[in-house]
């Protein structure tokens, strides 16, 4: 599918700022949670995956095919982020299922909490250089350090086995979120102190549910998950930011503590098993930002007529009702098909400069 954009699109990080604090922007922003670099390669007709593990100038480059992807597709900011999880030893349960490296109160005793900040900066400070280094005028990126305080949780206790937890030694069950909280604000606390500058927007990635419920009790996320979430949100706020969460699943009975408690500025992620996107906004589009739109399971089975049809059916139901930014309901891996997406971002584009 061949795509004739306007070579005048010039971005704006603001649009998609406005947005996440919930007030309309000057244009409608594009917006996903991550896209698979294959994918870009695909559109873009280059290859740049792996370069990022190379060395610095290989990191160059690496972003500035990322950066041009989403500066061609007409998005105003780049979603970037690296993850807490790979720089905690002996992690991989929660994406990887290796077993647990956390099972009992001696191995929570004897883990290195204390270093994982360290390990974090001396796996990911280049990257984060890199990015500055090549973001195009007017962008900003969206993003930090990404995994939440329940996947950092599960990713060295594995989660059958934290539900063992939870029923063995309580307090060891809480200990684990108290610290994990601890860990993760002390890594956001430097990156924000020393690249505050790249983004515009906070985000972490905490998917708590599934399709009917949430993954551990209700009363749990209230406990031990939410007091966790607040302080990151705070700092971010003290430097000026406004906070994304992206969590998948049907989080609804616990939705409205993590809006009061934490004190969130934004929301991505929708499915229509669970719930469209315009229920979302017709719920919380007077307090927070809405991020999402399109399941993806409808870019990967629908035709390009259906998704143009979707797409704007869904943009006349949300109209004028908060902030918005626009893009799938999860995000784009290997296999949705270019015309699906392109199909998508098509609609958006006509559709915000009418």
């Amino acid at each position: 599918m061949k795509i004739n954009f306007d070579d005048s699109f010039s971005p704006n990080y603001k649009n998609l700022e406005m947005a996440a604090r919930n007030q309309v922007p000057r244009r409608l922003p594009l917006y996903e949670h991550l896209i698979s670099e294959r994918f870009m390669e695909r559109v873009l007709g280059c290859e740049f995956t792996g370069l990022d593990r190379g060395n610095y100038e290989d990191k160059l480059e690496y972003f500035r095919n990322y950066c041009r992807f989403f500066l061609e597709m007409g998005y105003d900011t780049v979603s970037f982020e690296c993850c807490i999880g790979p720089s905690m030893p002996g992690s991989g349960s929660l994406g990887s299922h290796v077993p647990g490296v956390i099972r009992d109160m001696d191995d929570f005793r004897k883990y290195p909490w204390d270093e994982i900040p360290d390990m974090y900066f001396e796996k990911n400070t280049d990257m984060f250089k890199a990015l500055r280094e090549t973001l195009p005028e007017g962008m900003k990126a969206v993003g930090g350090a990404g995994n939440g305080i329940f996947e950092c949780v599960q990713d060295v206790t594995g989660y059958m086995d934290l539900c063992y937890i939870r029923a063995d030694d309580f307090e060891l069950y809480g200990k684990l979120f108290e610290r994990v909280g601890k860990t993760n604000l002390a890594i956001w606390s430097r990156l924000l102190e020393r690249f505050g500058d790249i983004f515009c927007v906070a985000r972490f990635g905490d998917d708590l549910g599934f399709k009917t419920n949430s993954l551990i009790p209700d009363s749990d996320i209230r406990e031990f998950v939410i007091p966790a979430y607040k302080p990151i949100v705070e700092l971010a706020h003290g430097y000026g930011k406004p906070l994304l969460l992206h969590s998948c699943g049907n989080i609804f009975n616990v939705f409205d503590d993590i809006i009061d408690e934490a004190g969130i500025d934004a929301k991505h992620s929708n499915e229509d098993q669970i719930a469209p996107f315009a229920e979302w906004v017709e719920r919380y589009g007077d307090r927070i930002g809405n991020f999402g739109g399109i399941d993806t399971d409808a870019l990967c089975r629908c035709s390009e007529k259906e998704i143009k049809e979707y797409i704007l059916d869904v943009l006349e139901q949300v109209d004028g009702k908060g902030g918005i930014a626009f893009g799938s309901g999860n995000s784009i891996p290997d296999y949705v098909p270019e015309a699906g997406y392109l199909a998508m971002i098509e609609t958006v584009r006509e559709y915000r400069n009418r």
